[in-house]
């Protein structure tokens, strides 16, 4: 794969890396690996960033060239935060609040690509209660309903 042949916010499944047995135990332990899925978010002439599960990883063609991929068609279903379960996971895919309401949210740490787990919603529904970034976070539902999140499963 060259970089040329990348395109941005397209996902990719890895199906070889043709590189040493040293290489590729460092970049699976980057999460890299074949079946692994990614997206270029970034890409120069002869580079390109992509985005791992939670991670940004910088390659060079020296790398790129080196593995086999091919797109992958997935729609990957969003909803609001204010709709998730108590229990499960995603990641934020966008922030829909305007001036001061989206930069105060994305100060807490709710940026693109941010992996949340839903701790528990009061009785009422009103507030709930985010892990993301190592913390805890309250959130009103008026806020979480301008949090667009991808629902993932928890994986080991």
């Amino acid at each position: 794969m060259l970089t040329s042949e990348l395109s941005l916010d397209k996902s990719y499944e890895i199906l070889s890396i043709d590189l040493p047995e040293e290489s590729l135990r460092h970049l699976s332990n980057l999460g890299l690996k074949v079946g692994t899925r990614f997206q270029i978010i970034s890409k120069t002439k002869t580079s390109a960033i992509l985005m791992v599960k939670a991670s940004r990883l910088a390659f060079d063609d020296s790398i790129l060239s080196k593995l086999t991929v091919k797109p992958v068609e997935e729609a990957l279903e969003t909803l609001p935060l204010s709709e998730l379960a108590v229990g499960d996971f995603a990641y934020v895919d966008g922030i829909f609040a305007e001036g001061e309401a989206k930069r105060r949210l994305m100060d807490m740490g709710l940026t693109r690509h941010t992996k949340i787990y839903l701790r528990k919603v009061a009785p009422l529904g009103d507030p709930m209660e985010i892990s993301l970034r190592g913390y805890e976070l309250s959130l009103r539902k008026s806020e979480a309903q301008l949090i667009s999140v991808a629902k993932v499963k928890e994986e080991a």
